[in-house]
């Protein structure tokens, strides 16, 4: 498998080779398995089949896994460090305890070998330019998934004892669901964007300095912004969630065009009241025009070992 297929990419083929008709459970099943090419049964309950597919294996996974890390200790510690917390590398060299000139060799290693990639910010960051550090993302969610919740574990789940691992999962489950959201969200406005525009979507990611951070910003080839914010909670998105998202360009000096939201659990009347051709709202269900044509041609090529 090529070693740069977007996130994009990944959940594509993930549900074409899985037949996935349920978009919410799609994305609950892919932020484990995702980007790993296994063929996963979706009318198994998820926790049965970690267990089945990834505890039960063990040993075998993390044989295959050490062939890419090189059995280094300090390639874990960098690995672990970044699969939960905000990403930033400084964040993770303090959490892993280790000085900097080591960490970013590790964090070199680790993205030439197609584990980790850099996520920098879209626009210079404008505050405490020199302090901002540098955001990774994980190249397939089961590897973010398996050094979050797996390789922490590995004593109890070595030796068949899988308690702990379940506890740590229930805490912390939705969080990874929402961040495969975020990553397709992205793809999804690049994607709604340009289809109707004259004006394509050049650079998009997000924005952050050392006080500042801004889910979406996408720069079009013109110079102009879109400007995003994500909300998880169970609660529908209200029209402050706007008015945070301006204040937050506003403070970044960041003159953004059009603005859009993402929402797990829809919105306010309020706030869908202030749609416009310069806010677009979008639901969990939006994320669903991401499949459409999805046939073989979807497929990517995997090489990794099937579970």
């Amino acid at each position: 498998m090529s070693k740069t297929p977007t996130i994009l990419q990944q959940f594509r083929s993930f549900c074409y080779q899985n037949s996935a008709t349920n978009l919410e459970q799609a994305l609950e099943y892919f932020a484990v398995f995702g980007g790993m090419g296994w063929r996963v049964d979706l009318s198994v309950p998820l926790e049965k089949l970690i267990e089945e597919k990834v505890l039960n294996n063990y040993r075998y996974i993390h044989g295959d896994t050490t062939k890419i890390t090189n059995s280094k200790e300090i390639h874990h510690k960098i690995l672990s460090a970044l699969s939960m917390g905000d990403r930033r590398e400084h964040s993770a060299f303090k959490k892993a305890q280790v000085d900097r000139i080591m960490g970013e060799e590790s964090i070199d290693y680790l993205i030439d070998e197609g584990l980790l990639k850099h996520d920098k910010s879209i626009e210079k960051p404008l505050k405490d330019h020199d302090k901002v550090s540098a955001k990774l993302l994980f190249c397939q969610p089961f590897m973010r998934f398996w050094f979050a919740l797996i390789s922490p574990n590995y004593k109890g789940i070595k030796a068949g004892e899988y308690e702990e691992f379940y506890k740590r999962w229930d805490e912390l489950k939705l969080e990874f669901t929402n961040h495969i959201m975020q990553q397709l969200f992205l793809e999804l406005i690049k994607k709604a964007h340009n289809e109707n525009a004259d004006d394509p979507i050049m650079k998009i990611g997000s924005y952050w300095d050392t006080q500042i951070e801004i889910d979406l910003l996408a720069k079009t080839k013109s110079g102009k912004f879109i400007a995003g914010s994500c909300k998880f909670s169970k609660s529908k998105a209200k029209k402050s969630e706007l008015s945070k998202l301006k204040e937050l360009c506003a403070s970044a000096k960041i003159e953004a065009q059009y603005y859009v939201i993402f929402s797990k659990n829809k919105f306010s009347t309020e706030l869908k009241k202030e749609k416009n051709e310069n806010l677009h709202l979008f639901s969990l269900k939006s994320l669903g025009a991401l499949l459409l044509d999805l046939s073989e041609k979807d497929m990517l090529v995997n090489t990794n070992k099937k579970y």
